[in-house]
């Protein structure tokens, strides 16, 4: 049996404009992008995520941690980032539609943080919002077939991904199979589900406006319990990617300097090239700024310059 939800017009939407501007981030490249964006974005996932949680740690002492210096900061904070550094860094090891995965992942991600890591919950739980009781969840018992239920809804539905990765993220909160962790695992695994069909979702930091939007998170998760389906929080979900989508997409429509655009070309690139592999990258400049960049690239020693006019090519020092 599916999970309880509606397509309303707005979802329809929703998945009608992400699905274009997917289409226009990998046009421009964007679905490959460099390894300084990629570490930025990382950074601000796992910071993202684990704010929601309570973590202290900021960005900045994330990015050390990453680049493994030492940090001072409460040993479960700092045990909390290493633990999400470590699955992020083997995403790609685990298997949306698999119950064992989900049980790995949970493992890693909260080691040294639960007894019982990797293993669902075997008593009741009761999800508080203040001082009172906002959200009982299903008996320890039920668990265990719950998840396999909705693991089954993952491989089995021909509902469109992007509704599909919303629907599972919230039966995550709504079942709270682990003794904690729960909405890390949800929004971790939403992004797992997406990459599959759209690798892109990889470099998207989506978890940054959740944490910028926590109130209507925590609210659409409380009217999706109300109404007894998924539907408000698919709306807020999809609304969620539909606005990091456009702030990626203005990343490369910003007015980048030659120093940005080489920086950001060098990185993205070692290969040797002709201009016209620059401009395949910023299809928004003319020839004569991009003869430009490259003479500055080769007067900073960036890399070097072979051949002459058809001909020239450039390749890094």
């Amino acid at each position: 049996m599916n999970p309880p939800y509606k397509i309303t017009p707005k979802v329809l939407n929703l998945v009608t404009t992400i699905s274009e501007k997917i289409g226009q981030i990998n046009a421009k490249y964007l679905d490959k992008p460099s390894p300084k964006l990629r570490k930025e974005n990382k950074v601000k996932t796992i910071h993202s995520s684990l704010k929601i949680e309570g973590n202290t740690l900021s960005e900045e002492q994330i990015t050390a941690i990453l680049e493994k210096k030492r940090v001072v900061g409460p040993k479960k904070d700092v045990n909390e980032v290493l633990n999400a550094i470590k699955v992020y860094e083997q995403l790609h090891k685990y298997k949306p539609e698999s119950v064992k995965s989900f049980l790995s992942a949970h493992d890693t991600l909260m080691k040294g943080l639960v007894v019982d890591c990797g293993k669902f919950r075997n008593k009741g739980v009761g999800i508080m919002a203040g001082e009172k009781l906002a959200h009982v969840a299903p008996p320890a018992e039920n668990v265990p077939y719950l998840m396999n239920d909705l693991f089954n809804y993952l491989k089995s539905t021909d509902e469109i991904t992007l509704i599909k990765s919303c629907v599972f993220h919230y039966e995550v909160e709504f079942i709270h199979p682990f003794s904690d962790g729960n909405g890390r695992m949800g929004r971790l695994w939403q992004t797992l589900i997406l990459m599959k069909q759209y690798p892109v979702f990889e470099f998207i930091p989506f978890e940054n406006l959740i944490h910028h939007t926590q109130n209507d998170y925590y609210k659409a998760l409380a009217q999706s319990d109300k109404v007894g389906n998924s539907t408000p929080f698919i709306e807020y979900m999809l609304g969620v990617i539909d606005e990091s989508l456009s702030s990626m997409l203005d990343f490369k429509g910003k007015t980048m300097s030659s120093q940005e655009r080489l920086n950001y070309f060098i990185e993205l690139t070692t290969n040797t090239f002709s201009r016209k592999d620059y401009m395949g990258v910023f299809k928004e400049i003319s020839t004569a700024t991009a003869s430009r960049d490259l003479k500055l690239g080769v007067e900073l020693g960036f890399f070097e310059k072979q051949g002459d006019k058809t001909n020239t090519i450039y390749k890094f020092t």
